[in-house]
């Protein structure tokens, strides 16, 4: 379990973070939600530790990751496993080099027990028999599935996702949805997924925190996010709405 104890971030003048308070528990996929520049990724940031929030605390199952001695941060952080927005892929190495990466900087195994563990995560996220295709050389979907692949090679408690679905089109948005779902399930991992995507609200949204304006507006999940009273929770669910059924159409005129 991760808690989130009164958060704040401040850059110059701008409150960008403002008293946030949350819980994401085992074996969840719980979902960071909100509009661009509203906060949802800097909050992000500083559960994982990229930036320091000028106040609060971040506990992952009582450790405290922000006051926390340096040996219990380097703890922490062998257990998070991190998917990029971008994918974050070494162009130059292939893609069983890619996700043997955090294995050859954060463990001691040997190269056959590590070939083992590359192949075992690569087959659980669909991909047999790649290993020596460059990230040049597949699609866009297969490789979140190589980040996903190299996010759990250490086997992490939690799993941090960032826009996932960025880039994708909704039936491998839909897919790569599924999948972290099912790892969450499966490996009964805490797992924090940044999206704007209201199709993995619906999909995969155990716990929702909405964020706006740096504040927390609402929490709930998938069942309840279509009830709120919230206006600007509404105007979001809405615009998203719009933008789903536009790129869906785009999809069947291509």
């Amino acid at each position: 379990m991760i808690e989130v104890v009164d958060v704040s971030k401040t850059f110059g003048d701008k409150v960008v973070l403002d008293g946030i308070n949350a819980r994401f528990d085992d074996s969840n996929t719980s979902l960071i939600i909100g509009q661009s520049g509203h906060g949802k990724s800097v909050l992000l940031k500083c559960i994982v530790g990229l930036i320091q929030p000028d106040k609060g605390k971040v506990l992952y199952d009582g450790r405290d990751f922000i006051s926390g001695d340096d040996d219990t941060k380097r703890e922490i952080r062998r257990e998070i496993g991190m998917l990029f927005q971008g994918n974050a892929l070494f162009d130059s190495k292939d893609v069983e080099g890619n996700v043997m990466f955090p294995l050859d900087m954060l463990t001691s195994m040997s190269r056959e027990e590590k070939l083992e563990r590359v192949n075992f995560c690569l087959k659980r996220v669909g991909l047999e028999n790649v290993n020596k295709r460059m990230p040049s050389e597949i699609s866009g979907g297969m490789q979140k599935r190589v980040g996903i692949a190299r996010a759990i090679v250490l086997n992490p408690k939690y799993l941090f996702c960032d826009e996932p679905n960025s880039g994708l089109d909704p039936l491998t948005a839909i897919k790569i949805d599924e999948l972290i779902g099912e790892i969450t399930d499966e490996y009964k991992i805490t797992t924090i997924v940044v999206t704007h995507d209201m199709n993995s609200v619906m999909t995969i949204g155990e716990y929702i925190l909405y964020i706006h304006r740096g504040r927390k507006l609402w929490q709930g999940n998938s069942q309840t996010i279509t009830d709120t009273t919230s206006p600007e929770l509404q105007e979001f669910i809405f615009a998203n709405r719009l933008l789903r059924d536009a790129n869906n159409q785009r999809a069947k005129t291509s």
